[in-house]
């Protein structure tokens, strides 16, 4: 065996890494999308890797619903400071004041529809003219139909029907005045991969990935955490319950999953396990209806 083999792991990031160098080659104003979710976070790992020494050629970025887990935000804020990125925020509730906007209303109203206005404008703020972002395939269906390097039109629109072709890792990154690229550098990876990755890097986590104490409410058999977001009605039943969160989204539209996953391995083990998708299991905006997320995507949404 050639000792420059490399296992599936050493390929998913040497492709991974290819793709962002590619980015910043292509593109003249480049950005990372950054959460302080698990996705992005390896994506950072991911961009240390492809040009360390050096300073990133990108901006970190982060839409700001404020609806978010304060220990996302908190690991957020502390991975900046410990790598010494620039990281750019713009809020969502500056755009709903702005603009105008009417925010969704009952229980679990979601911003999700509206962060699509704030990433549009903030794309027109700094002239970016690609996006880097965590997306997988194993996520949620309309995410299996985009591109490494996906066009979205001069208003943010993506046309599922007009993908252009990418064989043999080669990337077109030309695109029109007005118009910019999501680019998913982990697009063949899937949720097992990201935490197999994680383990043999031994990346630092926000610690609700694992499994902890939490007071939830059951809603349509999925545990959503009370906060100052998520106020319990009279019928609701508050209990305390050992929960971890498989993605971290926003805390109006993120179910836990009952887990005594203290570690990695565990986490691993349930995830070999499971047979329900990570957004099908924690998402309760993407239960809408089935187009919900393409839905979204095509007016802008990332």
């Amino acid at each position: 065996m050639s000792k420059y083999h490399l296992d599936y792991l050493g390929q998913l990031e040497s492709e991974a890494i290819h793709i962002m160098r590619e980015v910043a080659g292509q593109f003249e104003r480049p950005a990372l999308l950054f959460s302080g979710g698990k996705d992005s976070i390896t994506l950072v790992h991911l961009a240390l890797k492809a040009f360390r020494p050096g300073k990133f050629p990108f901006p970190l970025v982060h839409i700001d619903t404020g609806h978010n887990f304060p220990e996302a935000l908190h690991f957020r804020d502390e991975l900046v400071n410990t790598i010494g990125e620039k990281l750019i925020v713009r809020k969502v509730a500056d755009t709903i004041k702005e603009k105008n906007l009417t925010e969704q209303k009952g229980k679990f109203a979601s911003r999700n529809s509206l962060q699509t206005y704030t990433l549009l404008d903030i794309i027109e703020e700094f002239k970016f003219d690609a996006l880097i972002g965590g997306a997988r395939r194993d996520e949620e269906k309309a995410r299996a139909k985009e591109r490494i390097f996906s066009v979205r039109d001069e208003f943010g629109q993506w046309d599922p029907k007009l993908q252009r072709p990418e064989l043999w890792n080669i990337y077109n990154g030309k695109i029109h005045k007005g118009e910019n690229v999501r680019a998913f550098p982990i697009s063949n990876w899937t949720e097992l991969d990201i935490w197999n990755y994680i383990k043999r890097e031994n990346i630092e986590l926000p610690s609700i990935y694992f499994a902890h104490e939490r007071e939830v409410i059951e809603y349509e058999g999925q545990l959503v955490s009370v906060s100052e977001f998520i106020i319990p009605d009279e019928s609701d039943v508050v209990s305390t319950k050992k929960v971890r969160y498989r993605t971290v989204g926003d805390m109006t539209c993120t179910a836990a999953v009952e887990s005594n996953a203290s570690n990695i391995d565990d986490i691993i083990r349930e995830i070999i396990a499971t047979k329900t998708s990570e957004r099908g299991e924690t998402r309760i905006d993407d239960k809408v209806s089935e187009a919900a997320m393409e839905d979204r995507k095509k007016t802008g949404y990332f």
